[in-house]
């Protein structure tokens, strides 16, 4: 359904679970079905599996919607990371944020490492640190809300400042969805989801996207899709549209949860600080004992999950610095919660009982 078939435009809530439906015929199926297919008939635009598939279609063409762009799917948010990396040329000066997703910032320093490009780390909440950086830059990478330490760009600022340099800019928005933040409305070029979070939102489900408004920069990215084999399982992108088409109530769930856990950790005399954008289902913290007593915390929990990964309707928690490439100016009690849906006084009864134990001898 068009927002030209209503009185008003669809909100963003009514358009994850409306957009990328099949035509109302009757007898028509009222979901996508999934498509399991390596080969197509001949004289259409498909043409081969890894060229194209319906149900892919479908995700993105929910996800673009939201995101107010084209979207494409990838196999993970790797994959999708690397086909955006390929819009560099060699030698290019890419600035960065000093903390972010591991993957991203390996996957930077190995093009570093290997002569392939320039890096220059900034601190995102400084748009004049931006600002400076991105002069005779290609490509300014932001995450906003950051990982794990949680810092808010001004994506609009950035984005501006990135143009009049003649640099991109990309936004990571897999922490903020675009119910919270909708970045190429604010300038952005390009924005990169990792699927396998709160999009899809059960933990069952490794993917990722791109969306864009140029077709030049999505075509680009489409053949790098088709020539890196970077495809996603149809399987894995039909179980992401159906948990896509409940992300708006899964995001109130959890972000009210959120709210309620800072305020009450704030009081807790373990935690020395809490860290939370404001908004979404992530939040940060601090705890006494240094790394042994964040280490007895996310062990001594039972309901919450000592896991990485975050965004699905389970509360899971970390920490950090336990990764050996993680930042060093993560704090090594830096603790990341990922909160879900469950009930909030049973999630911070588990919680504190565990936050108990921080600094216990």
């Amino acid at each position: 359904m068009a927002d030209s078939d209503l009185a008003h435009p669809l909100s963003p809530h009514t358009r994850l679970v409306t957009a990328g439906r099949p035509a109302a015929e009757p007898d028509a199926p009222l979901n996508e079905p999934v498509m399991f297919a390596s080969t197509y008939h001949a004289g259409g635009e498909r043409g081969y599996g890894r060229y194209g598939n319906p149900t892919w279609e479908a995700f993105e063409q929910v996800l673009g919607d939201l995101e107010g762009g084209t979207a494409l799917t990838f196999s993970s948010g790797m994959a999708a990371t690397s086909a955006v990396l390929s819009l560099l040329p060699e030698g290019a000066v890419v600035v960065a944020p000093e903390t972010a997703y591991l993957g991203v910032l390996d996957q930077l320093r190995e093009r570093r490492d290997a002569g392939r490009i320039q890096l220059r780390h900034v601190d995102i909440t400084d748009p004049t640190e931006i600002k400076d950086a991105v002069q005779e830059a290609a490509m300014l990478w932001l995450e906003s809300p950051a990982n794990p330490k949680l810092e808010v760009a001004d994506v609009a600022s950035a984005s501006a400042a990135a143009r009049d340099a003649g640099a991109i800019t990309v936004v990571d928005n897999t922490f903020a969805t675009p119910l919270l933040q909708r970045p190429l409305a604010l300038g952005a070029d390009i924005v990169v989801h990792s699927a396998t979070k709160l999009i899809s939102g059960h933990s069952d489900v490794v993917l990722g996207a791109t969306v864009t408004t140029n077709d030049d920069t999505r075509g680009r990215l489409e053949r790098y899709r088709r020539l890196h084999g970077a495809i996603p399982s149809p399987m894995d992108t039909f179980l992401a549209l159906r948990g896509l088409r409940t992300l708006g109530v899964r995001l109130d769930r959890a972000q009210a949860n959120a709210a309620t856990l800072v305020e009450r950790l704030g009081a807790h005399p373990a935690v020395t600080t809490v860290r939370y954008p404001g908004s979404g289902t992530i939040c940060s913290i601090e705890v006494a004992g240094g790394a042994e007593g964040a280490d007895r915390v996310v062990g001594s929990v039972r309901l919450w999950v000592n896991t990485t990964s975050l965004g699905g309707v389970e509360s899971t928690l970390e920490r950090r610095r336990r990764w050996p490439s993680e930042s060093e100016t993560v704090d090594v009690s830096l603790i990341r919660l990922s909160v879900g849906i469950e009930d909030v006084d049973d999630l911070w009864a588990d919680l504190a009982q565990a936050l108990d134990t921080a600094a216990a001898p």
